[in-house]
């Protein structure tokens, strides 16, 4: 049988109610709004951060294209300018003359071509450039919101810690000098029910949370002592008396 004073046994009282307010607070900070909001926002700059990362490698991709389109067209200017110089300057036999002719003709129609290519390239290449700059511009608002919600967050856990510190102080002095064997026991049935350890009686009933006693309990509670330890038999807490 555990005895301890009743005084200390009473007191428990008003340690379970600041251990309580300090259960409150660590799940308000655990759970804030802000914690939720956070997570959403970060897996949609990941997504944008994916798709940016794809975007710009086709934006790499086409403009490489367009270097090499460019190229094509300018290899085939320059293979007509001087087809084409060479056919003003009329050196050469009338067949060589001809044959530059005709050459000047596939090579217009082959730059033709080349430039058409180029055009669509070109088109490909600012859808491209359109694309990463409105994924860019997502990601710079996603950053700002971040840097809201993350202000809001800090400020509601500035709040949350003073108040769990405050609370801590009071916890410590309300526990002060209570029976170390009492405060063991307190402890551990707290950690075996998730955080409930006392529970008040008056008379034959529970104060705040209800627990059915049997009539054992009941005979065993009229006949304690003033100073026996009582626990409840479904589920262990402890019943402390009210005067």
């Amino acid at each position: 049988m555990t005895t301890a004073p009743a005084a200390d046994q009473r007191r428990l009282l008003d340690v379970q109610a600041l251990d309580t307010q300090l259960a409150k607070l660590s799940h308000q900070r655990r759970s804030h709004p802000t914690l939720s909001t956070l997570t959403e926002l970060e897996g949609r700059a990941e997504d944008l951060g994916r798709a940016k990362t794809a975007t710009d490698t086709l934006v790499s991709d086409v403009r490489r294209e367009l270097r090499k389109a460019e190229s094509d067209v300018e290899q085939v200017e320059n293979r007509a300018a001087r087809d084409r110089q060479r056919l003003e300057s009329g050196a050469g036999s009338p067949k060589d003359l001809q044959a530059l002719s005709s050459e000047l003709e596939s090579l217009a129609r082959r730059q033709s071509a080349l430039e058409e290519v180029e055009l669509e390239v070109m088109e490909r290449l600012e859808a491209a450039e359109k694309d990463a700059a409105a994924i860019d511009e997502q990601l710079a608002a996603i950053r700002a919101e971040v840097g809201q919600v993350e202000a809001e967050r800090d400020a509601a856990f500035a709040r949350i810690d003073e108040d769990l510190a405050d609370v801590t102080r009071r916890r410590q002095v309300a526990a002060e000098g209570i029976d170390e064997t009492l405060m063991a026991l307190y402890d551990r049935v707290r950690s075996q029910t998730g955080g409930l350890g006392v529970v008040a009686l008056q008379g034959e009933s529970t104060v705040g949370v209800h627990l059915t006693l049997s009539l054992t309990e009941k005979a065993a509670i009229a006949a304690a002592a003033p100073d026996e330890v009582l626990r409840s038999e479904d589920y262990g807490y402890i019943l402390v008396r009210l005067p």
